[in-house]
């Protein structure tokens, strides 16, 4: 593969670095821009992995000699720029010195059958994505983020991901209408009514709810259920925080789909 050409970048006035710094500090840029911004080496090569190439590579200046040669192979356009510039447009304290702009393009419709995640006004950019994170470990590959939810492509969001997001298929800005083209159960938790989690068999496939942090799901997402779960909390505490919930219901789909038949 032929080696890329390299463009050197000093004015903090350049617009391509007015535009990093745009992607990585609004949470919603990426919309009107129709990009992304990955900064870190991990969620970089999380994307790569994944077969999506970069628009532009960009490297700060002390790290560019070092980068192995694949980060930057197949990028549309390699940027280095100095490691102060590279702080200037960085949303991290420690800034990560290398990063990638993604062209991004929003799912066009709801996979009736797919497995499904609903996120019902999840406003905390962390919980988003740690539920993202599990959503693609336990084998959901949709995520229908109802309106009020954080930007699903926010950069903090993105980190909290951990390069979840290139492994699923991600729709936001939704109505609860939208949830009526699911053609499966829509669950939701409670931490007050409906049947305990272990004593419930559970549907493959079937669409989780989860809400909002202090309110939960809305009555509008609750009357589209076809089941509502608990999970038992001995502790005593009043609720579990809405990532850590999705993880356990999200678990407990997937030993219930893929756990192997018991021998007879």
């Amino acid at each position: 593969m032929t080696a890329p050409s390299v463009t050197l970048i000093h004015s903090r006035d350049n617009p391509l670095l007015k535009d990093l710094r745009r992607l990585a500090q609004d949470s919603t840029a990426y919309r009107k821009q129709g990009r992304v911004w990955l900064e870190g080496d991990h969620l970089c090569r999380a994307a790569l992995a994944r077969g999506l190439q970069p628009a532009v590579a960009v490297f700060a200046e002390s790290f560019w000699s070092a980068a192995p040669p694949a980060w930057a192979q197949g990028a549309g356009r390699v940027v280095v720029i100095p490691d102060g510039l590279f702080a200037d447009i960085s949303g991290l304290e420690s800034p990560a010195q290398m990063g990638y702009v993604m062209d991004y393009a929003a799912a066009p419709a709801v996979l009736p059958d797919a497995p499904t995640v609903v996120l019902d006004r999840v406003q905390d950019a962390g919980n988003v994505g740690s539920i993202l994170r599990s959503a693609a470990a336990f084998g959901f590959v949709q995520v229908l983020a109802l309106k009020g939810t954080a930007a699903l492509w926010a950069p903090k969001v993105l980190r909290a991901g951990m390069g979840a997001h290139f492994g699923l298929r991600l729709l936001e800005g939704l109505q609860p209408e939208a949830l009526d083209a699911l053609q499966m159960p829509l669950i939701v938790t409670s931490s007050h009514q409906g049947a305990l989690i272990q004593h419930q068999t559970l549907p493959w496939p079937c669409a989780w709810a989860l809400g909002h942090e202090g309110q939960g799901v809305g009555d509008a997402v609750a009357a589209r259920a076809a089941l509502s779960v608990r999970i038992a909390q001995p502790g005593g505490e009043e609720s579990l925080n809405v990532a850590a919930a999705a993880a356990i219901c999200l678990h407990a789909s997937a030993v219930a789909a893929f756990a192997p038949a018991s021998a007879t």
